[in-house]
């Protein structure tokens, strides 16, 4: 099973490809996973792409359609995978036809996450992460004990660059120029499903497992 999780940042695609790695064993494709990874291991990919991602702006195509390529061809992929923050734009999307044509491939389901911007903005200015153990916060909806450190190891908690209202409000009209297209790119291939990602995390899942089920 292969599936693509589209939507803006902040809807809630890293968490929900989490669970259906745990409830369907499928690896997780994230480039942004990849790209921070390498930010923080200082490798010449790292150091290409940080300036970018920290003001907001998109990685090039080639370089993440390289990227990805790569990782689909390793082992743990060959039974399916979960592409979170892949493709980014039509180009990238008819690039990815052309890859999974070669090996007799196609892309089962679509989800679209729909979410207004304005509560994408106050997700993602209110999240924090430790800088020594990389857990994730949430000052609204998943807050420490003590607003400054970690409850696990007690590391200090930072607002990461491309987490501040501006560099977010960048990010959503990048998407919304770029990346928004693929609803209707995906919508014409009838392959498209549109899960309302202002819901609770529990009922928004139960949805979408109710569409992998059928």
């Amino acid at each position: 099973m292969k599936i693509i999780l589209l939507g803006p940042p902040g809807s809630g695609k890293g968490t929900v490809a989490k669970k259906i790695h745990q409830d369907y064993n499928l690896p997780i494709i994230s480039t942004g996973v990849i790209l921070r990874n390498a930010i923080s291991n200082g490798s010449e990919l790292g150091k290409k792409v940080e300036k970018i991602m920290n003001v907001g702006d998109l990685v090039p195509d080639d370089l993440i359609l390289e990227i990805i390529k790569e990782r689909m061809m390793q082992d743990d992929c060959l039974g399916g995978y979960i592409l979170d923050g892949f493709p980014r734009n039509t180009r990238q999307a008819v690039a990815l036809e052309k890859m999974l044509e070669e090996t007799s491939q196609n892309i089962d389901y679509v989800f679209y996450f729909k979410i207004d911007f304005d509560e994408i903005v106050k997700r993602l200015s209110n999240r924090r992460v430790c800088r020594q153990c990389g857990l994730n916060y949430n000052l609204i909806t998943n807050s420490p004990k003590n607003k400054n450190k970690c409850d696990t190891c007690g590391g200090e908690l930072f607002q990461r660059e491309d987490d501040k209202e501006s560099t977010i409000k960048n990010r959503l009209n990048v998407y919304n120029e770029q990346t928004f297209p693929l609803k209707v790119f995906y919508e014409n291939r009838k392959l498209l499903k549109i899960v309302d990602a202002s819901l609770n995390e529990k009922d928004f899942y139960e949805l979408l497992r109710a569409v992998l089920k059928s």
